[in-house]
């Protein structure tokens, strides 16, 4: 079994910063990617960042450039430092890995979800 333990949301001015966290723990062969994907009231889970085991990054087109996401060297645990926060931010965030629980099969696993709201 694989737990994702996320941290860091929470209300936030406009302009502000948060850092969060998630922790990959359980049986997994290997992780391949790390990321973080949002969903806001009336609107579909998109994409806010992901990280690959080798280092490259993809981040959704509304973040780019105030968003940061980056790996431990273990390679379990990824973070995301949210800088210039906009009220359009305010979302349900969550971790995602990507993961080989075998070594021929892939499966994508999620956290349960950190709150992120930003406002005045």
């Amino acid at each position: 079994q694989v737990q994702l333990v996320e941290s860091g949301g929470g209300l936030v001015q406009p302009g502000g910063s948060l850092r969060l966290s998630c922790a990959a723990a359980g049986s997994i062969y290997s992780i391949k990617d790390m990321g973080w994907y949002r969903k806001a009231p009336g609107k579909e889970r998109e994409l806010v960042a992901v990280i690959t085991s080798g280092g490259s990054t993809n981040y959704g087109d509304s973040v780019k450039g105030r968003f940061t996401i980056s790996r431990d060297n273990t390679k379990t645990t990824v973070n995301l430092q949210m800088n210039s926060l906009e009220p359009e931010d305010t979302a349900v965030y969550y971790c995602y890995v990507l993961g080989t629980p075998t070594l021929w099969s892939t499966k994508t696993y999620w956290g349960q979800g950190t709150q992120v709201t930003v406002s005045s």
